[in-house]
């Protein structure tokens, strides 16, 4: 694989890998407020596509509308052979989630807030995205594996538990879903690392554990992140079937 994209949101925790890569700021190749950085490794070109801060708030364009509008443009520019959604999420004790732990995406990405009751539009709202089969990846580097589910709420309802729990979903993120959507519509392969600041069902408020292990979570994403990049250089895409 000759070139890789990484899509992310939150600086925090896209600053560990590019510190690692050693990337550059690209400059006049990205629209609006999408950053790019590109870096060099084992002669295949990285691209860390960071939705960037938001105009007018003034904080990480965290979310979907971001990380699709992020997707589209590096894929339509830079073409790349596979698209990774790479960022922090939430997990639950119960799927056998720990902090710090990182997850590899596994079976599919899906949506939990998009409840559409129309004929045809239910399975629409959900998106079931397909995802590269990495569990042989997953087993050689020490990564856990589940379905990934989306949504735009940091926190979830009894609406969301349901479909959660109805997808069986191990991994909660606020962009995937949306990486992925664009990646399907686009024919590029994708998948999704995700390390956990936060367990879902633990009695501490959800933003508190965030705030308390962003900065050790992203550095287990970085050094997971390093790894699958030198695992997915050598290999052509049929390799991880």
């Amino acid at each position: 694989m000759k070139r890789i994209a990484v899509v992310m949101a939150m600086s925090a925790e896209a600053s560990p890998v590019l510190t690692a890569l050693s990337a550059e700021a690209a400059t006049g190749v990205a629209p609006l407020v999408v950053r790019w950085f590109t870096a060099t490794r084992h002669r295949s070109e990285i691209l860390i596509a960071l939705n960037g801060r938001d105009r007018r708030f003034g904080v990480d364009s965290i979310g979907t509308e971001p990380a699709a509008l992020s997707t589209y443009v590096a894929i339509d520019r830079f073409r790349p052979d596979v698209v990774i959604s790479a960022g922090t999420a939430g997990g639950w004790e119960r799927a056998g989630g720990a902090i710090g732990d990182v997850y590899v995406s596994d079976g599919c990405v899906v949506h939990h807030d998009r409840r559409i009751a129309l004929e045809g539009f239910r399975e629409y709202g959900i998106g079931a995205y397909p995802v590269l089969p990495a569990r042989q990846m997953a087993a050689t580097l020490g990564l856990k594996t589940g379905i990934v589910t989306t949504s735009n709420s940091l926190d979830e309802n009894d609406d969301d538990r349901l479909m959660i729990s109805a997808s069986g979903a191990a991994v909660k993120d606020m962009e995937a879903a949306a990486v992925a959507y664009v990646c399907e519509q686009m024919s590029v392969p994708f998948m999704a690392l995700k390390a956990i600041t936060d367990l879902v069902d633990h009695p501490t408020a959800t933003a508190d554990q965030f705030n308390a292990n962003l900065s050790m979570a992203a550095k287990r994403l970085s050094e997971k992140l390093l790894e699958v990049l030198d695992w997915l250089i050598p290999r052509e895409r049929g390799d991880m079937s």
